[in-house]
């Protein structure tokens, strides 16, 4: 899937420094409701497994790299995949120096595109924290509503924060 700024790819095994660094990051652990590290074997498997459909593995990592220079600036996750519901989540990460450059946003519309045209889904959901002022925008400016909050969902930084969930539809 490829447009202006982006092009989304499957997982390769090259990726695996790139991943290990990202994925232990504990900046990001809040967003990605992770608790400890993963080890490279860890990883590797999960880049092995990533090959196979996602009508197996019910997720799909894509990694986003940029168009002209081929860097990958971020992954792009499609999770709790149902099929027989018609819907999944969508999430994004982005890394720090490749921000507000539009790649985010156009990775979520290919994304959407691929979602309802190829995986014939009737609606994406996503997961923000209530002070993810950033994420809320781009979202909201891709199609997805504020559909329902969470109190108090997350524990981050010795404090609660709230969870939005916003959902965009396939108008079909």
């Amino acid at each position: 899937m490829t447009g202006k700024l982006v092009h989304l790819r499957a997982l390769e095994p090259e990726d695996l420094s790139l991943l290990y660094q990202w994925e232990n990051d504990t900046e990001l652990w809040t967003l990605s409701n992770t608790l400890a590290p993963f080890s490279k074997a860890v990883l590797e498997r999960f880049i092995e497994t990533s090959a196979a459909d996602i009508f197996v593995n019910k997720q799909l990592r894509l990694m986003i790299d940029e168009v002209n220079t081929h860097q990958t600036v971020g992954t792009l996750d499609i999770f709790d995949f149902a099929p027989e519901h018609r819907r999944a989540g969508l999430g994004i990460f982005i890394e720090k120096d490749s921000r507000c450059k539009g790649y985010a946003m156009e990775s979520i519309l290919l994304a959407k595109n691929y979602l309802f045209e190829v995986l014939n889904v009737h609606q994406i959901f996503c997961n923000i924290m209530a002070d993810n002022t950033i994420s809320i925008c781009l979202f909201q400016e891709a199609g997805f509503q504020l559909m329902g909050r969470k109190k108090d969902w997350i524990w981050s930084k010795n404090r609660f924060v709230d969870e939005n969930m916003y959902q965009c539809f396939n108008d079909l």
